[in-house]
C-alpha cells in the first residue's frame, strides 16, 4: 500500500510551495497525519515541519441523455498540505 499516490501540482500550489515551504499531495484514505509525515520525509529527504489533511466528500452526479436519467457517484479523495523545514524545497521534476 503506497501512503503518497501523486502530487498536487497547481498554479496555487506552487504560489504556496515558493512562499511558505507547502506542498499538497494525494494520499490514501487510511493513512493517518504522522504516517504522511514519514513517507515525505522517506521519499524526499525533507523534514517536515507539520501536516494538515482534508477528506473531499463523494459528489453524486446526473446526467440526462436520450436514453434516460444517468446517476452515479465520484469518489472523495485525502489531500495532505505538508510543510517543510525553511529553506528546503521538493523537486517533482528531479526524476524526469
Amino acid at each position: 500500500m503506497s501512503i503518497l499516490k501523486k502530487p498536487v501540482i497547481t498554479e496555487k500550489m506552487t504560489q504556496k510551495s515558493e512562499k511558505l515551504g507547502q506542498y499538497a499531495f494525494i494520499v490514501d484514505k487510511k493513512a493517518n497525519k504522522i504516517e504522511i509525515k514519514q513517507a515525505v520525509e522517506k521519499m524526499y529527504n525533507v523534514n517536515v515541519v507539520s501536516v494538515n489533511t482534508v477528506n473531499n466528500a463523494i459528489k453524486s452526479k446526473t446526467r440526462f441523455t436520450k436514453a434516460g436519467i444517468l446517476q452515479g457517484k465520484k469518489g472523495g479523495q485525502k489531500k495532505a498540505y505538508v510543510t517543510v523545514a525553511k529553506g528546503e524545497t521538493i523537486d517533482f521534476y528531479a526524476s524526469i
